[in-house]
């Protein structure tokens, strides 16, 4: 097994053992790329309060997030088409999930469906729901999740319409992938990947095909988008959901104090600020640039977590310091995923998890919960409004 240091370790393993139209479609953002770059990079701007003559000893990364306890305040987010980056992609994560005390996140455009997942892992994930035009449908997924044993539900709200990413398009992303001649020679190059899928009966969207009226086979996650993705999704239909599904609420795709507001008084559980990754609005602000304002407008009603831009352990604690209560890695865990299977999301957790221990200690910080504003050197203007 090859020696993994850090995240950016597995993502240079991923990149040479996936397809490219995968690597493409998770390591890539919407039109110029500016905020999927600048997810990582604010992060880097943001420095770290050395601390010394403390005591280090005892220190806990545990936490909880939304009442479920946790061994960090880190959660898989959902990520579409984990199934194409290795084979049963799904199940694979959640199990290394469940194992290392964290949540996993089943994305509606997964290639696994509910009931594969929830079989295979026989213990209680997070599902995610996009909003699709046939109200009907949406019901039903809802139903199975609960069905499933789910515990809370995921809905995403900035993705109403689909951002669009050059290298997709240029790719033909698909699932599978189309018979080209340059997809053939492309996957011929990863023949452990190549084999693995062989093995498999999954290689479509799971959660669709054979659920969705009138679809029987599925390969375009953007010809879906754009039949089946609900325009009109607005705070009236998400309370429609909130009641049908009755559970803890998690909100996703918040990047805006006044939304977050709203958010809070609407009644979720928590809410997450991402901006999808930098792969819907670019031109955003990046998340943690965000974070703040949005913290100061929730004022305590409801958890705030954040997604977009982790890299590491040391990502997680300046996130927590700027006061979110938990975050959640997407890139991270699929860089592992693609790389080696289970084991490698595994060792994405444990890389995650030493890093924020190591820096929460240096900072002179024993636990998680203490983390603040105290622990970081900010940039003069750093949050400033650009209004």
């Amino acid at each position: 097994m090859p020696t993994i240091t850090c995240i950016e370790d597995l993502r240079q393993l991923y990149r040479a053992r996936v397809p490219r139209m995968f690597y493409d479609y998770a390591e890539s953002g919407s039109y110029t790329e500016q905020t999927f770059r600048e997810n990582v990079t604010d992060f880097g701007q943001i420095r770290l309060r050395q601390k010394v003559a403390v005591d280090m000893t005892g220190r806990s990364t545990a936490a909880t997030m939304i009442g479920r306890p946790v061994s960090m305040p880190v959660a898989l987010a959902p990520v579409g088409m984990t199934g194409m980056q290795s084979a049963d992609g799904e199940i694979k994560a959640a199990r290394a999930a469940r194992d290392f005390g964290v949540p996993f996140t089943l994305s509606t455009m997964s290639i696994c469906s509910i009931e594969d997942v929830a079989e295979a892992v026989q213990a209680p994930f997070w599902f995610q729901l996009y909003v699709m035009r046939d109200t009907d449908f949406v019901d039903r997924m809802i139903d199975r999740a609960k069905a499933a044993g789910c515990d809370a539900l995921v809905v995403t709200l900035d993705l109403q319409i689909l951002g669009q990413r050059h290298r997709d398009i240029r790719n033909g992303l698909s699932a599978p992938p189309k018979p080209t001649l340059a997809n053939i020679l492309n996957i011929a190059t990863k023949p452990k990947w190549a084999w693995e899928m062989s093995q498999t009966k999954r290689r479509s969207f799971g959660n669709i095909v054979g659920h969705a009226k009138g679809v029987g086979d599925l390969s375009s996650l953007s010809s879906w988008t754009a039949e089946q993705f609900d325009p009109r999704l607005d705070w009236d239909k998400v309370a429609r959901i909130r009641d049908r599904w009755g559970g803890k609420l998690i909100l996703k795709g918040i990047l805006d104090a006044e939304d977050a507001a709203r958010a809070a008084a609407f009644g979720c559980d928590a809410l997450i600020v991402s901006n999808h990754g930098g792969r819907q609005l670019d031109g955003a602000l990046s998340s943690i640039r965000m974070l703040p304002e949005i913290v100061e407008a929730v004022a305590g009603r409801t958890e705030v977590w954040l997604d977009s831009g982790i890299r590491s352990g040391q990502d997680v604690l300046k996130a927590l310091a700027l006061g979110a209560q938990g975050t959640m890695i997407g890139r991270a865990f699929v860089y592992g995923l693609g790389a080696m299977g289970e084991a490698g999301v595994t060792a994405a957790l444990e890389v995650i998890r030493k890093e924020l221990d190591i820096t929460m200690a240096l900072c002179g910080e024993r636990d998680v919960a203490a983390l603040g504003r105290q622990n970081l050197l900010i940039p003069k203007g750093f949050f400033d409004s650009y209004a």
